[in-house]
């Protein structure tokens, strides 16, 4: 029983509380583009599958992300690793948002539910980068506040997901403010990606163009695909 009294010593400190504080609040805060992710990828599922993907694309992410802790020391040494991320979820980004409708029948549903699955785990992966650098230096070391710090982000996907969902059912205008969202968190991987930070460092102005030019392009982009989509449809169809 020394291990378990060794173990509520070091709990109980102000330091560990402080640190576990401090991950919950990371979590929270970086745990809001995992959430729009499983949204965006969800929204066109049947309402039966919903729920599925929201908790088996949680799952592969919460897996994902723990391998990647394991390994953070060693992705830190994968030169490019950010600007590929970045790019590719732009690349996420438009395709959640030119996502059509799932109304083909059960085959069409569960291929589409497994698409669905293979972008959040994806795009978890890809952002997944920042998060398991802010925990595991919040966590100083402590391999039991990196645990903790995984699971405090498992409901807050999940509801999260569920959340941003919903108000994007009521609201469908979010949607392209969720994509926005994980553009802007794509140009700053791609900004922060050791191998050309110092030129987007010595060129400030091209830091704030950058932004406008990436929204415009996907939310443009994606906008006009959608539209086009629907007048090819007909009158009765309306863009999302």
């Amino acid at each position: 029983m020394e291990w378990l009294s060794a173990l509520a010593a070091d709990i109980f400190t102000t330091q560990f509380l402080f640190a576990l504080a401090s991950i919950v609040v990371i979590d929270i805060v970086l745990a809001g583009d995992n959430a729009i992710v499983i949204a965006l990828a969800a929204r066109n599922l049947p309402p039966s599958l919903q729920k599925k993907a929201i908790v088996w694309g949680t799952v592969g992410a919460i897996v994902v992300r723990t391998l990647m802790t394991l390994a953070v020391v060693w992705l830190l040494k994968i030169p490019g690793l950010m600007l590929v991320g970045g790019l590719a979820l732009l690349w996420i980004a438009y395709r959640l948002l030119t996502a059509e409708d799932d109304d083909h029948g059960d085959a069409s549903a569960n291929t589409s539910f497994i698409a669905a699955i293979k972008t959040i785990v994806i795009a978890d992966a890809v952002m997944g980068v920042d998060n398991v650098l802010a925990v595991a230096g919040a966590a100083h070391g402590s391999f039991l506040l990196v645990v903790l710090g995984l699971l405090i982000s498992v409901p807050i996907m999940v509801w999260g997901s569920r959340l941003i969902l919903r108000l994007m059912e009521r609201y469908p205008v979010i949607i392209y403010i969720g994509a926005g969202v994980l553009v802007v968190t794509a140009v700053k991987m791609v900004m922060g990606e050791p191998l050309v930070k110092p030129w987007f460092e010595a060129h400030a102005w091209v830091q704030w163009l950058l932004y406008p030019v990436a929204l415009a392009a996907i939310l443009g982009g994606g906008r006009m695909v959608v539209g086009s989509r629907a007048r090819a449809r007909g009158p009765e169809s309306r863009a999302a």
